[in-house]
């Protein structure tokens, strides 16, 4: 996902944190010692280079992505999640009563302090970067207080994330990656039925949207922020997936980079038959909302007689579902329907 403005940071507020979260046993590992982890525990996970033991299911879990804190939603366990953070979009439809119990400690990334100070006794995230230096925290000072942290493999499977920007993939992303956090983050809530079940339901609905349709020889571009050097999708991430499921071509298939900055030259040249656009409700990139992006398009000079621009071809995909997360399904379904609408696919 394009940066986020994080809040500033301060270690020696972080090393007060710690003392405090430990002083008050939150996380540790003293309550799974006296009360044991029940059937199931422990669970011990390979997780994106690290190896994670969860010794009993999580009670104040919090996930700090949008993306992660969806599927623990989906999966039934609002009553686990202390808190949430770092959110680009309105909550996926169907959840929305059960997110309404969830406390959202920030829009954007939140500190460390905010997160410390409600004794999680897990952490989720969504990007590696979020739980990292710059990020919430790193990963090491979770773990120092015996409180597991994961991330979503599909940020860190066949991909290399040790540059600046959004990193760099070295393989297709699949919707497996994305199955298996489902699948992980049920079993280190005990759940692995619903996380079964979900997965199930997930790819149901990725055979309907591609069974009706072909859309070989057509061209996408997907934009998710910014305006004065536009975030558009490289070849192998979650539009990857969209794009490969329904047959068609990004135009940007040429860089395996996440999100590559591109200027409006290079974009108006690649000219796509279809503009994939990112509908966001943040406000820490310029061109958030659809309607900006489109305004946009429609009246600088570089992009107004793209081929998509002048025949208004848009589908518009939430943030999430341009990146790694359960919406991937979202943006297959949307884009499939917006190329029939078009008339561009079988």
């Amino acid at each position: 996902m394009p940066p986020i403005a994080g809040p500033a940071r301060s270690a020696a507020l972080l090393t007060v944190a710690l003392i405090l979260l430990t002083a008050c046993g939150g996380g540790t590992d003293s309550t799974s010692a006296t009360s044991g982890g029940g059937e199931g525990y422990p669970v011990t996970l390979e997780n994106c280079g690290r190896t994670v033991t969860v010794k009993s299911a999580p009670k104040r879990a919090v996930a700090v992505d949008q993306g992660s804190t969806e599927i623990l939603l989906s999966l039934g366990l609002a009553d686990r999640l202390a808190a949430t953070a770092t959110w680009t979009d309105p909550v996926l439809k169907g959840l929305e009563k059960a997110n309404a119990g969830v406390p959202r400690i920030a829009d954007n990334r939140p500190s460390s302090e905010k997160v410390l100070d409600l004794e999680p006794d897990f952490v989720s995230a969504s990007f590696e970067s979020t739980l990292a230096k710059g990020g919430v925290a790193p990963r090491e000072q979770f773990e120092e207080l015996g409180v597991p942290t994961y991330v979503s493999p599909a940020d860190c499977t066949a991909k290399d994330n040790s540059k600046d920007g959004d990193g760099v993939r070295t393989g297709a992303l699949t919707m497996d990656s994305v199955y298996t956090e489902v699948r992980e983050l049920a079993a280190v809530f005990g759940v692995p039925g619903r996380g079964e079940k979900l997965v199930a339901e997930l790819r149901a609905r990725v055979r309907k949207a591609r069974s009706t349709i072909d859309a070989s020889g057509v061209t996408l571009m997907y934009w998710f922020a910014n305006s004065e050097a536009p975030y558009l999708a490289g070849c192998c991430g979650a539009p990857g997936i969209i794009t490969r499921e329904l047959g068609a071509r990004n135009v940007l298939d040429d860089t395996h980079e996440e999100w590559p900055q591109v200027n409006w030259e290079t974009v108006a040249d690649r000219d796509p038959d279809v503009l994939v656009i990112g509908d966001l409700t943040r406000r820490s990139q310029t061109a958030e909302s659809a309607a900006k992006k489109i305004a946009f398009l429609e009246s600088n000079p570089a992009t107004k007689n793209m081929a998509a621009v002048r025949h208004k071809r848009y589908v518009l995909l939430s943030g999430q579902a341009m990146n790694p997360t359960i919406r991937t399904v979202e943006g297959v379904e949307r884009v499939a329907a917006g190329l029939r609408t078009f008339g561009l696919a079988g």
